[in-house]
């Protein structure tokens, strides 16, 4: 990344290569064990990026490998050079464009991590459906949000960023809850 707001995709293989390496230093161990291939680089062969991470995993210095910002297509091109461990593309209540990726991992066994899982924006005001079950489960909109990603599929891997411990709690909290289909409906249909 050029800058904390900007992501422009770099994919040449000898950068992957050189980006593997210094966070092997960085991190002073010998394999990665989950490389994230963030953006397919749009100026670099798809297939040319899939085989440098191929070539990193056969050499032992990652273990898995994923992709970011990806449509199935592009899951199954990747699939057909190197295996897929996990997906990372938006996805939460408000935000579900990547449904039939979704789908395409749950069917097979690919780990799908939402990014920006807590995004809920209308369904979270103060009279909205996500609040008011919140409100019904005594729980916070956030931990109803993420139970509401934690069965919507078991391949589902929220990472919700926080800095403070009780954010933490809260959202691991979150996987007690229990969302009956109804109000699985509810959120869904919201």
């Amino acid at each position: 990344r050029p800058g904390p707001s900007r992501w422009v995709p770099l994919g040449r293989p000898e950068y992957l290569r050189q980006e593997c390496e210094m966070s092997l230093r960085r991190l002073g161990i010998e394999c990665i064990e989950l490389f994230q291939l963030h953006r397919i680089d749009p100026k670099v062969p798809a297939d040319d990026q899939f085989r440098a991470l191929r070539d990193l995993q056969k050499e032992g210095k990652i273990r898995y490998v994923g992709l970011s910002e990806v449509n199935v297509a592009e899951i199954e091109a990747a699939r057909r050079i190197v295996p897929i461990a996990t997906v990372q593309n938006q996805y939460n209540l408000a935000y579900r464009n990547s449904e039939d990726v979704l789908d395409y991992c749950g069917g097979n066994n690919i780990g799908f991590i939402p990014w920006f899982p807590l995004a809920t924006g209308d369904l979270a005001k103060p009279h909205g459906a996500l609040a008011k079950i919140a409100k019904e489960l005594g729980a916070t909109p956030s931990q109803v949000a993420l139970a509401w990603l934690l069965k919507k599929s078991p391949v589902m891997l929220p990472i919700p960023g926080t800095s403070k411990v009780k954010h933490l709690e809260e959202n691991t909290a979150a996987a007690l809850l229990n969302l009956d289909d109804s109000i699985m409906e509810e959120l869904s249909s919201a």
